[in-house]
């Protein structure tokens, strides 16, 4: 049911990335909105998936690259729906929906090849640095799509391009969504390597794990800090926070992600 559960979610996700590419190309905004709203049913299928995971025995473990991925999108789509109640930035959808496609059907693919050993049990300090570092990444891959939308609503407007203009939300509401995004991401990273860290000095009796993808989230920490300061404490300006937001997210990616996929 889970493996199901997951493709359907991952079906969901495919056709909200669709609408919402064709609206914001072809500036239909009913399509976006029906973009919105498929990402929303898909969410809830993603949850009754997780949810159904439980039941599995052995219980998977969300440490595995394709189920963390597939948490990461699904509380990325949380945030771009929480995010868009506030702002309306239906435009982000473009970005956020192929995302959650990818995450999602990473999840269904590993379900299916999933072997039926027994796991490595893994204790609450684990399950609960997982979450929070996965909902922090989801939550600064949020605000560096608003960050690359605010970029190039910026550049549309230097350039006097109106119809990329009017399909895009206001620079004003864009830069409200990355920097919500931007605050509660990293604390909730933040709180992620915390509980990392407990969990493997309760675990191992060592403070830090080492390891490439201990070092590369903290490095990504490091990163984000600098970048809060900026933004929070500096007053940095609405473009240059876009673009560090844009530019960390890559880098995040690169980091933590593309360091934990190599064998």
């Amino acid at each position: 049911m889970a493996h199901a559960l997951h493709i359907a979610t991952a079906a969901f996700y495919l056709l909200a990335a669709l609408a919402a590419v064709a609206g914001l190309g072809l500036r239909v905004r009913a399509a976006q909105r029906a973009g919105a709203f498929l990402l929303a049913g898909g969410a809830i299928l993603h949850a009754a998936a997780f949810w159904q995971l439980h039941t599995l025995l052995p219980t998977p473990s969300l440490t595995e690259l394709p189920l963390a991925s597939s948490l990461m999108a699904w509380l990325a789509v949380l945030s771009f729906l929480l995010l868009h109640a506030r702002v309306r930035g239906l435009a982000l959808a473009a970005l956020v929906a192929p995302a959650a496609f990818l995450g999602a059907f990473a999840g269904a693919i590993w379900l299916s090849i999933r072997s039926g050993g027994a796991e490595e049990l893994h204790p609450i300090l684990a399950h609960l640095h997982v979450v929070l570092a996965s909902a922090g990444f989801a939550l600064l891959g949020v605000a560096g799509a608003a960050g690359a939308l605010y970029l190039a609503h910026h550049r549309a407007i230097k350039a006097k391009r109106a119809a990329a203009q009017s399909a895009l939300p206001s620079l004003e509401a864009l830069d409200r969504a990355n920097g919500a995004a931007l605050a509660l991401g990293f604390t909730l990273l933040s709180l992620g390597v915390l509980s990392g860290v407990l969990w493997v000095l309760e675990s191992r009796g060592q403070l830090w794990p080492g390891g490439l993808h201990a070092n590369a989230t903290l490095l990504a920490w490091l990163l984000y800090a600098g970048v809060a300061v900026l933004r929070f404490g500096m007053h940095e300006s609405a473009r240059r926070a876009a673009l560090q937001s844009a530019c960390g997210f890559a880098l995040l990616l690169l980091a933590v992600v593309g360091l934990r996929a190599l064998p």
